[in-house]
C-alpha cells in the first residue's frame, strides 16, 4: 500500500468508524445495553411464567369446585337435597 491510499476519504471514514467503535466509552455503552436488554428479557419471561402459573391454578380451582358440586352419578348437590 502506498501512502496515498491512507488519505482517501473511504479509508479515513473507515478508520474513524473503527476508532469510534473500539473506544472504551462506546464499548461500555454497548455492554450496558446488552446487560439491560438481557435483564428485561428475563423479567418478561418471569411475568409470562407467573401469569401462566396463576391461570393454571385458577383453572384447577374451577375444575375442583365443579367436581365437588357434582356428585358421582352426575347430579348436583341441590338436586340430591330436593330428592330427599
Amino acid at each position: 500500500m502506498d501512502a496515498e491510499d491512507f488519505v482517501t476519504p473511504e479509508v479515513g471514514i473507515t478508520a474513524a468508524v473503527i476508532a469510534t467503535v473500539a473506544s472504551p466509552q462506546v464499548r461500555k455503552v454497548v455492554r450496558r445495553g446488552a446487560v439491560f436488554g438481557l435483564a428485561g428479557i428475563l423479567m418478561a419471561g418471569d411475568v409470562v411464567t407467573s401469569f401462566a402459573r396463576g391461570f393454571g391454578e385458577g383453572a384447577q380451582r374451577v375444575t375442583h369446585d365443579a367436581a365437588q358440586a357434582t356428585g358421582r352419578d352426575g347430579t348436583t348437590r341441590r338436586e340430591e337435597g330436593q330428592q330427599q
